[in-house]
C-alpha cells in the first residue's frame, strides 16, 4: 500500500505563544518530553507522527524563533519560512535541518518553486484555533498561499492553485532567513557549516536585477486624488480628519502601517510627537526590526496633527509630555488603541478605490487603473521618492530608517525621468527619416 501523501500541519503559533512556550520548555526537567508532546498534539489529526529526530530541530527553531521576540514582523517573517522549511525537512526530504548539504537547499528550492498543491492554500487562515477551549491546528492552514491582485480580485477573479507563483522578492527574503539561520547555528556549535552560503553567490534561482528598479509609488496626480477626496468629507462628517491623518501619517513621515498600530511592546501615542530644546518638532517610532528612529516632523505634518487633535478629537492643538492619549485609536473609543494594521490597510484602501473611481469617471483610465494596484505601502514609497527630489539623502534615509543610502538611493527618480526625456526624439527609420 502506498503512503498516504502528508499534509502539513503548523507547528509554530503566535509571538506569545511561541515565548510562552519556550518558557515551559526550559522550565521542565525534561524539555524533550514536553516537545514531543506539542508534536504528537499538532499532529493527532494527521494521521501522521513526527520523525524521532523532530524534537531536536524543533527546539533549535524555537529557539531561534525566540531570539526575535522583540519584532513581531520581523518573528512572523522568519517564523513562515522556517515552518516551511521544517514541514520539508521532516516530511519531504525525511532528514533533520541539522544534516542538510548545499544539494538539499538547493532542493528545497525548487520545491518552494512549485509545491504539491496539497501545500497550497487559497486564502490566509490562523494557524490554530480554538475547539471547546483548547487550542487545535487549522486544518485549512497551509505554508504557501495563492494571491491575486487587487485588481484581479475586484474584477470577480479568485487565486487557484495552478497560478501559484513563488516570487523573486520571496526567494531572496527566504534565503536571508535561512542563512541567518543557520549561522545562528553555527554560533551555537550546532552546525559546521552554512550550506546557504555554498549556493547564494553561483545561484541559478535568483535573478539578477538591473541597476535601477522601479518604485512602487503613486503618481503625484494620484496621491493629489487621494488626499483632497478624503478632505472633501470633513466638512460633512469630522471622523474623516482621522483618515486624513492616517494618510499623512503614511505620506508625510513614511510610516510603516505596523508603526501605526498597537502591538505587544509598542503603543504609539500622542507624546511621541515631542519638541525640542530649539523648537523643532520630532516623531520617535519603533520600527522594523524592532529599531527606534527619530523622524523630523515638517511644518505640514505638525499642522496636520493639530487639524485631527482640534477638529476630530476635541484636543488642545499640541500634545504634552507625558500624554498617553493613543495616536490612532477606534473610531467609538478614543482611548483605546488600534491593535491591528486590517482596519487601517482597509481604511486607505478604500480611499485608493474611490479616488480610482473618480478618476475613471473623468476619463483618466492610466491613473485609475495604476491607483487600482497601488498597496498601502505605496504612500511610504512615494513620501520617500518626492522628499529625496528636495531634502539631503542623509536626512531622508534617517527618517525613513533605512540601513543605508543605498536604499535611499533607489528612490532616486530624476536619473529615470532624464533617460526617458534622452530617448524621446530618438527615431527608428534612420537619421535622413528626421521630421
Amino acid at each position: 500500500m502506498s503512503e498516504k501523501p502528508y499534509i502539513p500541519t503548523p507547528v509554530f503559533d503566535t509571538l506569545d505563544d511561541v515565548i510562552e512556550q519556550y518558557k515551559a520548555i526550559y522550565a521542565d526537567e525534561n524539555p524533550k518530553q514536553v516537545i514531543n508532546c506539542w508534536l504528537a498534539h499538532c499532529f493527532s489529526h494527521t494521521q501522521t507522527l513526527a520523525p524521532d529526530f523532530a524534537a531536536k530541530d524543533y527546539q533549535m527553531a524555537l529557539n531561534f524563533l525566540y531570539s526575535y521576540r522583540g519584532s513581531s514582523d520581523t518573528f512572523g517573517a522568519y517564523r513562515r519560512d522556517l515552518e516551511r522549511f521544517l514541514q520539508w525537512s521532516w516530511f519531504i526530504r525525511k532528514q533533520s535541518f541539522l544534516d542538510h548539504k548545499r544539494e538539499d537547499i538547493e532542493s528545497f528550492i525548487e520545491f518552494c518553486l512549485a509545491p504539491p498543491k496539497r501545500w497550497i492554500g487559497l486564502k490566509t487562515v490562523s494557524r490554530f484555533q480554538r475547539l471547546n477551549g483548547e487550542k487545535r491546528p487549522n486544518p485549512e492552514w497551509r505554508p504557501f498561499d495563492a494571491h491575486v491582485s487587487k485588481k484581479d480580485r475586484k474584477n470577480g477573479l479568485e487565486p487557484t492553485k495552478d497560478k501559484y507563483q513563488f516570487s523573486q522578492s520571496a526567494l531572496k527574503v527566504m534565503f536571508g532567513i535561512l542563512s541567518s539561520f543557520y549561522n545562528y547555528l553555527l554560533q551555537e556549535q550546532i552546525v559546521q557549516v552554512n550550506p546557504i552560503v555554498l549556493i547564494r553567490q553561483k545561484s541559478k534561482f535568483i535573478q539578477k536585477q538591473g541597476k535601477t528598479q522601479q518604485i512602487r509609488r503613486l503618481s503625484n496626480g494620484q496621491w493629489e486624488m487621494v488626499i483632497n477626496l478624503i478632505k472633501e468629507k470633513t466638512s460633512l462628517d469630522p471622523s474623516h480628519e482621522r483618515t486624513v491623518f492616517i494618510l499623512s501619517c503614511l505620506y508625510g513621515m513614511y510610516l510603516r502601517i505596523s508603526e501605526l498600530a498597537a502591538r505587544a511592546r509598542w503603543t504609539p501615542t500622542m507624546s511621541d510627537f515631542f519638541k525640542d530644546s530649539e523648537g523643532n518638532w520630532w516623531f520617535k517610532t519603533v520600527g522594523k526590526g524592532n529599531k527606534a528612529r527619530q523622524i523630523a516632523v515638517s511644518d505640514a505634518m505638525l499642522d496636520a496633527l493639530k487639524r485631527y487633535r482640534s477638529d476630530y478629537l476635541k484636543l488642545p492643538p499640541l500634545p504634552s509630555l507625558d500624554e498617553k492619549m493613543p495616536l490612532i485609536a477606534h473610531l467609538k473609543n478614543p482611548y483605546k488603541p488600534i491593535s491591528s494594521e486590517r482596519p487601517i490597510r482597509q481604511l486607505v484602501q478604500e480611499c485608493f478605490d474611490e479616488a480610482a473611481d473618480f478618476l475613471e469617471s473623468t476619463g483618466d483610465i492610466e491613473e485609475a487603473e495604476g491607483l487600482k494596484v497601488a498597496t498601502v505601502h505605496w504612500l511610504r514609497h512615494t513620501g520617500i521618492s518626492e522628499d529625496v527630489k528636495n531634502r539631503p539623502r542623509e536626512h531622508v534615509r534617517d527618517d525613513a530608517g533605512h540601513s543605508s543610502g543605498a536604499i535611499t538611493d533607489k528612490y532616486i527618480d530624476i536619473e529615470l525621468r532624464e533617460r526617458a526625456r534622452s530617448a524621446k526624439k530618438k527615431t527608428i527609420d534612420g537619421p535622413g527619416n528626421n521630421p
